[in-house]
């Protein structure tokens, strides 16, 4: 965004410049990211206070368990610290002329017993829950309205900002607080930058657009977004900010995917390929129809002369490999070469193991490339792809160092792209000459096991065209789940025993403790000699962690596979890639600490044969007695226990296999970040807009942001000047990385 041409406002303005900050304030601002009148005013409120509202506290009580957000005010009658630890807690009644209410404060006890004072007045928002039959708030969030140990310099002349109307409440941190900039201090700063500055805001977004979508102004936004009168004001302001978040992010998106699919050569490939059709004939099972109607869209866009950009998405077991290697085999009968890029050695390793076990009786050369390899080898395997006869290069990061150099590149598979940047990306590109115009791109296939829900699918990989294989090969059963508790060890472990009996494999996961790989080792290491000598000492038992060298955990996996192994203890370190058909039974100790994409993807390493399988998750007996009772997601939400999140991860397990439906689920316990790394996506970062609940604003976004660069894919046009001003100066950096596949 710019200034108008009409207005000597400057937006770029330094802080200190405006009034009631200065150097000291402007310091402390700056730590948070704000430097510039424009940082201020996309400082948004986290929270608001609703005093057009307030409920008198005898009336409380109607509020018990609702779920519903009340505010209160009152005066602090006492406060006092109560219980003995670990249950103490500081209470405070609160009253006002109808009545009183404790509000109860569990965490950061040793502040909040200094917090208050007898007398003062609070305006408190929160939910209300009942105790013995009482109403109370526990943790409510609290404004103070006078007494107020950090009120302003000017004895509260400017009250009205903070006492009437809907408040807006600004993150302030202790840096902050150091120099008055608490919530009543910001809100009086915002109150002034708003009215001077908030007029010199240009609006980027064409007019048309913004009458066919009913989006208010910007400035209009931006005003209401910090000073509501209403809350209709406030939801119209949100609209427009959210939409503008989500339109810059399509906007690149649709920036990029032209730049991909108009203006970047590639290469248009002989899809008739005797090596995929040996390979196709040698597999012992018939490709899915899914299957086959994948292959047939990537192989479009393997003959077209544009460089191919696909995701493929596949549930645990759905057949992804195979497609995958269908398309390098095509790639290499065009005498190119193929690169397959996994987020980690292991991974890398299972990989190449199963990319090799495919292709035993084809003439294909395949390497692998990872970090700590012997010097000797990897030398060779460098020479190997700089001459072009390594036909399949599996690796890690190790593919893009700079010493590696391709003789041919072709085609590109990369292995759960969401743990990949748009940087990484960038220079696989570059490695087959994609940096300039002459050398074609090579086609991009990007392969991820893990479900993507609808919202994340149209933000990080908004630019890729989707493959989805959604079948499962045809003899699998659904697998069944259960949640046993630890007591339950001793029936478990002869559910083991009978199905071994009955010629069944079976794994044991631990899970990583505290994030140490030592203390992960000694779990599993301590766990696999108790079972080996005390429970199972009648059967044959293996050990597999990721500390073991790559030729120990093959001996392992071997051994496994061809049934030397009966009972498998392992770390995590099976997650993904191992498909041993005759292993039944998943095993899953203190399954409370695993995620639930992680569960998930375990639990797809047994139901691969036509046997029954079942997956055991193990937790404390607190979460299997909380099972039973109801768990919404704005329970959730509004609670930062992890105890709920792990009985809701486990509730899901058991409730359904469909992979789309946990990873929806998992984005709302986890949030996009999390859930998906997207900051290391290339794109935006989300201020005020929610991948979670703003689906249908984000396809909205899409739209327009598609429709705009369909007409106009320079932004040239006059009405898009605005626009194009705004990308220039925010979205630099983002726009540096539009042409990447």
């Amino acid at each position: 965004m710019t200034l108008t041409a009409s207005t000597a406002k400057d937006l770029n303005l330094s802080i200190q410049y405006v009034k009631g900050i200065g150097p000291r304030r402007a310091e402390a601002l700056a730590e948070h990211g704000i430097s510039t009148v424009r940082d201020l005013l996309y400082y948004f409120p986290f929270d608001y206070i609703d005093l057009t509202r307030v409920e008198k506290i005898i009336n409380l009580r109607r509020e018990i368990d609702s779920g519903k957000w009340v505010t209160a005010i009152g005066k602090v009658r006492t406060f006092d610290l109560v219980g003995r630890p670990p249950k103490q807690r500081v209470v405070v009644i609160l009253g006002d002329e109808t009545g009183t209410i404790p509000l109860v404060f569990f965490r950061s006890i040793h502040f909040f017993k200094k917090y208050f004072s007898v007398g003062e007045t609070l305006a408190v928002s929160g939910k209300v829950t009942s105790f013995s039959n009482r109403p109370q708030i526990v943790h409510p969030s609290i404004d103070r309205l006078s007494g107020s140990q950090d009120s302003d310099d000017d004895g509260g002349k400017d009250e009205f900002i903070h006492t009437k109307g809907i408040m807006p409440k600004y993150g302030s941190s202790g840096q902050m607080k150091d120099v008055n900039l608490h919530v009543k201090g910001l809100r009086k700063i915002m109150k002034v930058v708003v009215d001077e500055y908030v007029d010199a805001v240009e609006d980027p977004l064409p007019a048309k657009l913004g009458n066919r979508e009913q989006l208010i102004h910007l400035t209009k936004a931006l005003t209401w977004i910090h000073f509501p009168d209403t809350d209709e004001e406030l939801s119209q302001a949100r609209r427009r900010l959210k939409f503008d978040e989500l339109f810059a992010m399509q906007l690149l998106m649709a920036l990029r995917r032209t730049s991909i699919k108009e203006e970047l050569p590639g290469i248009s490939f002989n899809v008739q390929s005797a090596l995929a059709r040996t390979l196709v004939d040698s597999l012992p099972f018939k490709l899915t129809r899914a299957q086959i109607k994948v292959i047939n869209e990537i192989t479009e866009d393997l003959r077209s002369p544009k460089p191919m950009n696909r995701l493929l998405q596949g549930d645990v077991g759905s057949g992804k490999t195979i497609v995958a290697l269908i398309a390098m085999l095509i790639a290499i009968d065009n005498g190119y070469q193929t690169a397959f890029m996994a987020p980690t050695e292991i991974l890398a390793e299972q990989h190449f193991r199963t990319l090799s076990n495919f292709l035993k009786d084809i003439p294909i050369n395949i390497r692998l490339l990872i970090g700590g390899q012997r010097s000797k080898l990897r030398q060779d395997i460098l020479e190997d792809i700089r001459r072009g006869s390594a036909n399949i290069i599996v690796g890690t990061h190790a593919l893009i160092q700079e010493q590696v150099e391709y003789a041919k590149l072709g085609l590109v598979v990369i292995d759960e792209q969401h743990r990949f940047g748009v940087v990484q990306r960038v220079a696989l590109k570059e490695k087959a000459g994609g940096a300039g115009t002459e050398v074609p791109y090579p086609d991009v296939l990007v392969m991820t096991a893990t479900p993507i829900p609808r919202t994340l699918s149209l933000t990080v990989y908004g630019d890729l065209d989707v493959s989805i294989i959604d079948e499962l090969p045809l003899h699998r059963k659904s697998i069944k789940t259960t949640v046993g508790r630890e007591s339950d060890h001793e029936r478990i472990y002869k559910f083991i025993h009978d199905q071994v009996r009955e010629g069944r494999q079976v794994y044991i996961v631990y899970p990583l403790v505290e994030e140490s790989e030592k203390l992960d080792l000694k779990a599993a290491t301590e766990s696999y000699e108790m079972l080996k000598s005390e429970v199972f000492s009648d059967l044959r038992v293996g050990l597999i962690h990721g500390r073991m060298s790559v030729d120990e955990k093959d001996k392992v996996m071997g051994s496994f596979k061809t049934g030397e192994i009966d009972i498998l203890v392992a770390t995590t370190v099976i997650e993904v890639g191992i498909d041993v058909p005759s292993a039944t039974v998943m095993m899953i100790e203190h399954s409370e600490r695993f995620g639930l994409s992680q569960l998930h993807q375990l639990r797809g390493r047994v139901g691969r044969g036509a046997e029954q399988s079942h997956c055991m998750l193990v937790a404390p007996d607190w979460i299997v007695s909380r099972l039973k009772r109801k768990i919404t997601m704005q329970s959730v939400e509004g609670e930062e226990d992890e105890k709920l999140k792990a009985v809701r991860r486990l509730k899901t397990m058991v409730e359904t296999v469909d992979g789309f439906k946990i990873a929806e689920i998992d984005l709302q316990l986890r949030g996009p970040g999390e859930f998906f790394g997207t900051k290391q996506s290339g794109l935006p970062e989300l201020q005020i807009a929610n991948l979670v609940t703003d689906g249908d604003i984000l396809t909205l976004a899409r739209r327009e942001a598609f429709l705009i660069i369909e007409h106009d894919p320079h932004l040239r046009l006059p009405e898009h000047q605005p626009l194009r001003r705004y990308f220039s100066e925010k979205w630099r950096e983002a726009l540096a990385l539009v042409q990447v596949g």
